[in-house]
C-alpha cells in the first residue's frame, strides 16, 4: 500500500514523530513518504491509498489548541479522497484540546475513512500507530 505521511513541525518534534511513523509503516511493508506540509504536492498526496496528517499543537498552554492554519489549508488543498484510510497525528507539550477532531472533520470532509487518531508527547510515533497500520494490510 502507498502511504502519505504530511507534517507540519515548529521545532523538530512533528517532524521527527512523522519521520518514526514512516519507518514504521516500511518496515510493515508499506511504500511511504514522508513530507512537510511546505514540500508535498497535494495532488501527489492524493494518490497515495492511505493519508496520515499531523501538525503540532498550537494554543495557549491548555486552551484553545488546535492544529496549524497551514495544516488545515493544505487539507483543504487535497483533491477527493474518496473513502480512502487516513489518520492524523499530534504532538504536544501540555494538553491537545480538539488538534485531532479539527484535522479529521476536514479529511473526512474530503471523503477519506478516519480510522486513527494519535497524539505523542515527544518526538516519536505514537504508541498505537502501530496497531493502526496493521488494520491497513500491505
Amino acid at each position: 500500500m502507498r502511504m502519505a505521511i504530511v507534517y507540519d513541525s515548529s521545532t523538530g518534534k512533528t517532524k521527527a514523530a512523522a519521520e518514526q511513523m514512516g519507518e514504521a509503516a516500511r518496515a510493515a511493508g508499506h511504500e511511504c513518504s514522508v513530507e512537510s506540509i511546505h514540500d508535498a504536492d497535494p495532488a501527489q498526496v492524493t494518490t497515495a491509498d492511505a493519508v496520515c496528517v499531523g501538525s503540532w499543537t498550537k494554543g495557549l498552554f491548555v486552551i484553545r489548541q488546535h492544529p496549524t492554519p497551514a495544516t488545515i489549508d493544505f487539507i483543504e488543498r487535497l483533491g477527493p479522497l474518496d473513502g480512502k484510510p487516513a489518520a492524523v497525528f499530534t504532538t504536544y507539550d501540555l494538553a491537545i484540546g480538539k488538534t485531532l477532531e479539527k484535522m479529521a472533520t476536514p479529511l473526512a470532509a474530503r471523503g477519506a475513512k478516519v480510522t486513527g487518531e494519535f497524539k505523542s508527547k515527544g518526538p516519536h510515533a505514537a504508541e498505537d500507530f502501530d496497531a493502526w497500520l496493521r488494520t491497513l494490510g500491505t
